[in-house]
């Protein structure tokens, strides 16, 4: 069998400049915040171009955060895609807010821009749509329809760190952006790691008292916050990384690329990228018809997938009383399979899962 994701050549990579880093680090003593979380921070913001970028322990509390920072609570409603992973939903109800789903596009499964101004009422405090599978979400729309109705816009962005919408990169292009560095994703630490992104300079002081327990001076709290730091050794490897990323990114694309022109022909659907738009593939995904015995076949030609995601938020036992129907959602829920995809994937296994799935589909 094959792997699905091999990450130890990203970090023997950096291992030789890390190490020694992390090892001052261990020696100091100093292992809360200070200068290898500043520094990480300012190429992070650098790289996707915002004023702001605050590293924090995990991409589920960069949204908590995102959302405590504009204020929503219990009442309030914000709109999310259905077809994610349940963190999206999960963070607006631990806050007492109600999630709103809507569907996704059926091309490029991305929120639905069209349903989101129907679900708009007095209660909406934001919209949270998701670049999902490493693709940015039509955020021009989403950003017109947001001013139009007064409201704000976080980019679940926790897949497509370093994706490109009109040249702009993902995290720059609303008010807050919110990403993952769970080890599988583009930019992976060594463990849990988010951050949380933005050029409003308001807004960034009160996340960076929000990630504090809502804390502006010591032992003095304007907000009710979390306790969501990055640990600096998590900063480090993040860094270094971060200096072959856009050549993972490249490697990532040509992968991609070779699936694509090798699964034309098959019955199959790839989701597209829009023309003004550059994924990272976090997952490469495919729909199929008998996902089941498709996922069997290749398990016997020795390649693992995947599933992103089996049921929308939606179907969810939790969620199961908003009693809606997305019905692209649903049919994705039974369709989709996610096949390996990584830098440094050999071209031996690369042509193995090729095989695999011509073989498979006929």
């Amino acid at each position: 069998m094959i792997p699905y994701l091999n990450l130890a050549p990203s970090y023997k990579r950096i291992q030789k400049e890390a190490e020694p880093q992390i090892l001052h680090i261990l020696s100091s003593g100093q292992y809360i915040l200070g200068k290898p979380v500043e520094d990480c921070e300012a190429k992070l913001a650098e790289f996707t171009g915002t004023k702001h970028a605050l590293a924090v322990s995990n991409g589920t509390i960069a949204l908590m955060m995102a959302l405590q920072a504009i204020d929503v609570g219990p009442g309030d409603e914000v709109i999310v895609p259905s077809f994610s992973f349940f963190a999206t939903a999960e963070v607006v109800s631990t806050l007492g807010a109600i999630p709103i789903f809507v569907d996704v596009d059926s091309k490029t499964y991305n929120i639905r821009v069209d349903q989101i101004a129907e679900r708009i009422n007095k209660k909406t405090k934001a919209i949270m749509p998701v670049s999902l599978y490493g693709q940015i979400a039509d955020m021009d729309e989403i950003n017109s329809i947001a001013e139009k109705h007064g409201l704000y816009v976080i980019e679940d962005a926790a897949q497509s760190f370093g994706a490109t919408y009109k040249g702009k990169r993902s995290c720059s292009l609303t008010h807050i952006g919110c990403t993952s560095f769970f080890p599988a994703k583009p930019l992976g630490a060594a463990g849990d790691g988010g951050a949380v992104f933005t050029s409003d300079s308001t807004l960034a002081k009160k996340l960076d008292a929000i990630r504090v327990h809502g804390q502006t001076g010591r032992y003095y709290h304007e907000y009710i916050g979390v306790n969501g730091r990055l640990d600096p050794i998590q900063c480090v490897v993040l860094k270094e990384k971060l200096k072959y990323y856009d050549e993972d990114i490249r490697e990532r694309q040509k992968i991609a690329k070779y699936y694509n022109e090798s699964f034309r022909h098959l019955d199959v659907v790839i989701p597209e990228v829009a023309a003004d738009r550059e994924s990272v593939f976090a997952q490469y995904t495919l729909a199929v018809d008998r996902r089941e015995q498709f996922i069997e076949k290749l398990q016997k030609a020795g390649v693992p997938t995947s599933v992103h995601y089996p049921m929308g938020m939606h179907e969810q036992p939790v969620y199961k009383h908003t009693n809606v129907s997305l019905p692209i959602t649903e049919a994705l829920g039974k369709k989709v399979v996610s096949l390996p995809l990584y830098p440094g994937m050999p071209e031996g296994d690369i042509e193995i899962v090729v095989t695999a799935v011509k073989s498979a589909l006929g």
